[in-house]
């Protein structure tokens, strides 16, 4: 029996979201938790919903879900962190959603198709260079980096620096503190840099997002306008970069394993590229970069003949949700053609990410240039090698052949 599912004389079995072989395949755990312990309790205690109706649901509760207490189940300083509208309840979420949302309107996410596709091509010939390498060094970490940052106005010269300190940011240990010193260095010098971008920008502006919030009016809380403090738009703009590049640079290295341990739906692909936006929802339902989100009750919740207390840190397990064959048939099996579903992949309710329009666009582009240009590509299995991150999972390194 794996670490992070070891069963007592009870039966009883242990979630531990840091646990390392949870991070390798955390399935077997959620199927247990879903049959025997829909509304599972921890020792230390802690609270985790793990069916899809279950998740869906409180999902759609933000004042009762409150994220105010943030999002993970390790606490991070406050200190460290600037205001970021996922640690936010309405009304104060609605407020910066409203603003934030201008910068990813239908249109100005349809303009840059080209743009991605350039960038697409200028990384693929890249890992073409040399007959392959690590495909997220050379490909999946960098196109949807460099996109959000273009958006945001970060000079093309900081991007690939600025990528790692935030992967660094999520990386945790398997025991207290969970949170290695070198994740709140990086912290720290993330929110320096930033700090540091917002005098170059008022000197300098771009029209990029960094500097139309430094200089956009919002309605304040006595109805007047009133321009954005600087941690606000720190909290916005650390959040997009980070949000931004985490997900897509996890969502396309899962399809490239995915695609090679699933033949034939990679030779759907290829055969028919207009499989694809359906290729990149089963991707994020089967591998789910982001498996769940911390939320803490305002008031009892009673589920399933259990009732969690007012002020209890509550799991929501989109990554379990998403494979419960209570709301998928044959839930364990890789199917691009599954067909549509409300999907979880990026969230729901009012905390349904920003930019889920930028990042499913990104991902189609990559995954069909990557099958014009590279249809035989392999992936050395024995070089895999996965994150170990707070919410997040997926790859490190994924060694290519193309």
């Amino acid at each position: 029996m794996p670490l992070h599912a070891v069963q007592g004389e009870s039966g009883a079995m242990e979630l531990n979201p840091f646990s390392h072989e949870f991070h390798e395949d955390p399935y077997p755990t959620y199927r247990w938790l879903r049959d025997h312990a829909p509304v599972y309790r921890h020792a230390d205690g802690w609270y985790a919903l793990s069916r899809y109706d279950d998740v869906l649901w409180a999902s759609q509760q933000p004042r009762l879900f409150s994220s105010a207490e943030g999002t993970t189940l390790e606490k991070v300083d406050a200190a460290l962190m600037p205001p970021m509208i996922i640690f936010m309840d309405p009304p104060m979420h609605d407020r910066q959603r409203k603003l934030v949302s201008r910068a990813f309107t239908p249109r100005a996410i349809s303009d840059l198709e080209p743009v991605i596709r350039a960038l697409a091509n200028r990384f693929l010939d890249d890992l073409g260079t040399g007959g392959g390498g690590d495909f997220i060094e050379e490909f999946s970490g960098r196109l949807p980096n460099n996109v959000i940052m273009e958006l945001i106005g970060v000079p093309e010269a900081d991007r690939d620096d600025l990528r790692h300190k935030m992967d660094a940011t999520l990386d945790r240990l398997e025991e207290p503190p969970y949170i290695p010193e070198h994740a709140f260095q990086a912290m720290i010098d993330m929110h320096q840099y930033w700090a540091e971008q917002l005098p170059v920008k008022r000197a300098n502006p771009d029209g990029k997002l960094l500097s139309r919030l430094l200089d956009v009016e919002v309605e304040g809380d006595d109805g007047e306008p009133t321009r954005l403090a600087d941690d606000e738009v720190l909290g916005f703009v650390q959040l997009i970069g980070s949000a931004g590049t985490e997900t897509v640079t996890k969502l396309l290295a899962n399809a490239a394993v995915l695609f090679q341990r699933n033949p034939d739906q990679w030779q759907k692909v290829l055969d028919d590229p207009a499989t694809i936006p359906g290729a990149v929802e089963e991707i994020l339902r089967f591998w789910a970069p982001s498996q769940y989100q911390g939320r803490v009750l305002t008031d009892d919740v009673t589920l399933h003949g259990e009732t969690i207390p007012t002020g209890a840190r509550v799991l929501l397990l989109t990554g379990s949700a998403n494979r419960d064959e209570r709301a998928y048939p044959d839930p364990d099996r890789f199917d691009i053609e599954r067909g549509e579903h409300v999907a979880l992949g990026f969230g729901h309710g009012v905390h349904f990410c920003l930019g889920a329009s930028l990042a499913r666009l990104e991902s189609r582009i990559a995954i069909e240039e990557l099958a014009r240009r590279f249809p035989d590509y392999r992936v050395d299995e024995a070089g895999v090698e996965r994150v170990h991150m707070s919410n997040v999972h997926g790859f490190k390194r994924v060694p290519v052949t193309v």
